[in-house]
C-alpha cells in the first residue's frame, strides 16, 4: 500500500535562492530532515517543489520557504517550526501603488530613524519583522501578529510614530491587566 504524496510549488526571488539552499546545501537539508520532506530547487528559475507524505509538514516547509523568500534569515524562518508561530505578509504596493518614492517613504516610516520603529514593533508586539522589496513580513503568535499588523497599518496610513508606540504600549498594558485577573 503506497502513501499519497502531497506537494506544493513556490517561486523564489533570484536573490533568495542561495539563502534557501545554504552553504553546501545546509539550509535545504536541515529543512528536509526536520520535516521529512523533499525539496527540489531549480536555481535558474527559482521554482521550488516541496513533497512529502504528511500534508501538514509540506505546509510547514512551504511557510518556512516563503519566510526565507520574503527576507527572513533561515534561523528566523525556522521559528515557524513551532506550532504557535504564524507567518503573515503585508503587500505595501496595495497602499502606495507603483510609486517607488511613496514605497521608500512608507518603508522608511516602518523602519524608523536608526531602526527605532521596527525595533519598537518587534519588541513590544513580540514579533519578528522583515521589510523586503514591497513587503512587510511578520512571524509571531496569532495575537502578536495581529497587534504588529495594526501598528504597521497605522504607520502606512500616516499616524505619528509616537501615537503608534502609545497604541502598542497600551495594548500590552491591557494584556497584562487581563492576565492578572483571568485564569489562563
Amino acid at each position: 500500500m503506497s502513501s499519497e504524496i502531497h506537494s506544493r510549488k513556490l517561486t523564489l526571488y533570484p536573490d533568495r535562492i542561495g539563502v534557501l539552499i545554504g552553504k553546501e546545501g545546509s539550509v535545504k537539508k536541515k529543512l528536509e530532515d526536520l520535516l521529512r520532506v523533499s525539496i527540489d530547487v531549480n536555481s535558474t528559475t527559482g521554482e521550488v517543489l516541496i513533497r512529502g507524505e504528511d500534508p501538514e509538514r509540506v505546509m510547514k516547509a512551504s511557510q518556512i520557504v516563503e519566510a526565507i523568500n520574503y527576507g527572513f534569515s533561515p534561523e528566523r524562518a525556522f521559528s515557524l517550526l513551532s506550532d504557535d508561530q504564524i507567518f503573515h505578509v503585508i503587500d505595501l504596493s496595495a497602499y502606495v501603488g507603483k510609486s517607488i518614492k511613496d514605497l521608500k517613504r512608507v518603508k522608511g516610516r516602518i523602519i524608523g530613524e536608526k531602526g527605532k520603529a521596527r525595533r519598537v514593533i518587534e519588541e513590544t508586539a513580540k514579533v519578528q519583522l522583515s521589510i523586503y522589496r514591497h513587503y512587510v513580513a511578520i512571524i509571531g503568535s496569532f495575537s502578536d501578529v495581529l497587534l504588529a499588523d495594526e501598528a504597521i497599518r497605522r504607520l502606512i496610513k500616516g499616524s505619528p510614530h509616537k501615537a503608534v508606540y502609545n497604541f502598542l504600549f497600551a495594548e500590552r498594558r491591557r494584556e497584562k491587566f487581563r492576565k492578572m485577573f483571568l485564569w489562563e
